[in-house]
């Protein structure tokens, strides 16, 4: 059989791209494609590929039109946002998202900003550089994780693991997601279902994990933080248009809720005059939350092995679905 050809479409450094193709079974011609490419180059490029691989890069109609012999297109995120999937379907092309291979890091960074938020970590930080010993910290505006109700939203597989993370810190654990765990996997993970109102009401802090769809598009809303305690936190480490900006602007603004954790943001990157970054009861990352060494070797791993599975006849892992 002749070796399988991997357009591997990115927007990476070429020190991951070397990573990511290191894992590559013997056998496979990978050829790699910068997103910044032309088009044109892409199609050639992708004529007669079996599997595409892509990762921060924009895969346009026409690359994908182009690509007559696809068998898969895997993806090394776990959003699926950017994909057409409508044309996939029609095409008959199946898509895979990246099988949890960056759910342990997010799950951290979800905690991480959570403690960064109640204990002043950024303020602190400054002031000790600064020679401004303990200036931020006052005794009345750090606070503890014990004893507080932390709402998760969306209990996916990233959820499941901020779960097991934030069960050492003593807290409540509640969540809302369409699909209900069993009551088996509620009580091993000692969570509660609530509704979305109640999720929204009675959180201290509220850590959202849920794929964007038409459906959770603006599910933090005005309405839902309208709901919140105003000592409560928000975190987003999912995707930006989860959270309705302008209204997280405004109750952030007006005293609604105290604090976010922002990775994501509807506009990436960043527009610098964002009024959240003048912000300082805001910490952000730069959605790098499942950007770790372990996750690239993780990611590397189960797409190539996605990718056997369909030469082998077996139908891939972590497909997606048009929504």
């Amino acid at each position: 059989m002749a070796s399988p050809k991997v357009v591997f479409l990115h927007g990476l450094s070429r020190k991951t791209v070397d990573l990511i193709t290191s894992y590559a079974p013997e056998g496979f011609n990978v050829v790699v494609i910068d997103g910044k490419q032309s088009e044109q180059n892409q199609i050639e490029a992708v004529k007669d590929a079996v599997f595409l691989m892509v990762y921060r890069a924009q895969l346009s109609d026409p690359v994908l039109q182009a690509a007559t012999h696809l068998r898969l297109v895997q993806l090394l995120a776990a959003g699926f946002d950017r994909m057409n999937l409508k044309l996939m379907g029609e095409l008959g092309i199946p898509c895979a998202a990246n099988g949890g291979a960056n759910a342990w890091a997010v799950a951290d960074h979800t905690v991480l900003l959570m403690l960064a938020l109640y204990r002043r970590l950024v303020a602190a930080d400054r002031a000790v550089r600064e020679g401004r010993w303990r200036a931020p910290i006052d005794g009345f505006n750090t606070f503890e994780m014990a004893n507080k109700t932390v709402g998760i939203l969306g209990m996916g597989n990233i959820g499941q693991k901020v779960v097991r993370r934030l069960q050492g810190f003593d807290v409540t654990l509640q969540y809302f997601d369409t699909y209900p765990l069993t009551r088996e996997k509620e009580q091993e993970l000692r969570v509660q279902r609530v509704s979305l109102e109640e999720l929204f009401r009675n959180s201290d802090i509220i850590t959202c994990h849920t794929p964007l769809t038409p459906e959770t598009r603006h599910v933090v809303n005005q309405k839902s933080l309208d709901l919140m305690k105003t000592t409560a936190i928000l975190i987003n480490t999912s995707r930006g248009s989860i959270v309705d900006e302008a209204a997280l602007v405004t109750a952030l603004q007006e005293g609604r809720i105290a604090g976010a954790g922002l990775d994501v943001f509807e506009t990436e990157p960043a527009d610098k005059g964002n009024p959240l970054l003048a912000m300082d009861n805001v910490v952000f990352t730069a959605h790098n939350a499942g950007t770790t060494f372990d996750t690239w070797c993780r990611r590397a791993e189960f797409s190539y092995r996605n990718m056997q599975r369909v030469l082998e006849g077996r139908l891939p892992q972590a497909i997606v679905q048009e929504y």
